[in-house]
């Protein structure tokens, strides 16, 4: 698609979500699932920073951020004791 094409797309819907007004409840839901994508991002650079020191490295990849971001701190532990066990 023409980089022209998508920038006069945007710019013309753009003033058009904000004559028409915009539900808040799908910009809520997604400004909830990137929140927890980034903590949960963040928790393996943790893993991955103290885990350093023992041999332990937990890559960050789609697959990890997305078991982190569904599951929280108990998948940033089970990837951890996958990583220990299986690999």
């Amino acid at each position: 698609m023409d980089p022209v094409l998508v920038l006069l797309l945007l710019g013309l819907a753009i003033p058009l979500l904000l004559i028409i007004g915009l539900p808040a409840a799908p910009i809520k839901w997604v400004g909830q699932v990137l929140m927890r994508v980034v903590v949960a991002v963040i928790l393996l650079f943790f893993v991955n920073l103290f885990g350093a020191q023992f041999g332990l490295h937990v890559p960050i990849n789609g697959f990890t951020a997305t078991v982190s971001t569904l599951l929280g701190v108990p998948g940033v532990l089970s990837l951890t004791a996958i990583h220990l066990w299986v690999i």
